[in-house]
């Protein structure tokens, strides 16, 4: 059995398993089948917390992409993140999404989806976390097969890390 101790961690399997399929996510949600989908999760050895606060999060991200009214920003704004966002994923992690931005993967609505998402959380986040939550976000907009794809590299290629 394997034990998972993150909701980070029950997201990247949903995403893995579930989020990533075309078929299902042309019928419903991952949420809408949920019923169906938490018993697998828990003989994965995931924690009924973390599977609950898995799905509420993923629940969340799809009520704020229904409300959507982030405000577009000139392309000279710059964002100043907050003490509590720069203790959830850190400097490195920072200049990540600026590098994403920078390069048109994120853009600003996308961008503050993720930090909407890292907060959420509410813990602090590693970069191979941090990747794994950009996807998910990206993977819930219309529109971004282009971008998600990069991701994927970022994530499954191994990337070297560009910050340095």
């Amino acid at each position: 059995m394997i034990i998972k101790q993150s909701v980070v961690d029950v997201l990247m399997f949903l995403f893995e398993r579930y989020l990533d399929d075309d078929e299902l996510n042309r019928n419903s949600r991952v949420t809408d089948d949920r019923d169906r989908i938490q018993p697998r999760l828990e003989e994965m050895g995931f924690q009924n917390q973390e599977i609950n606060q898995a799905f509420d999060w993923l629940e969340d991200l799809a009520e704020l992409q229904d409300k959507q009214k982030f405000e577009t920003v000139r392309e000279t704004s710059t964002r100043i993140y907050s003490e509590q966002e720069k203790k959830l994923i850190g400097i490195e992690s920072i200049g990540f999404l600026h590098f994403l931005e920078q390069t048109g993967i994120l853009n600003t609505v996308t961008r503050e989806l993720i930090l909407d998402r890292v907060v959420a959380l509410s813990h602090p986040l590693d970069a191979e976390q941090l990747k794994w939550i950009i996807m998910i976000v990206l993977h819930n907009q219309p529109g971004e097969e282009y971008n998600i794809a990069l991701m994927e590299d970022f994530i499954f290629d191994e990337v070297s890390d560009f910050l340095q």
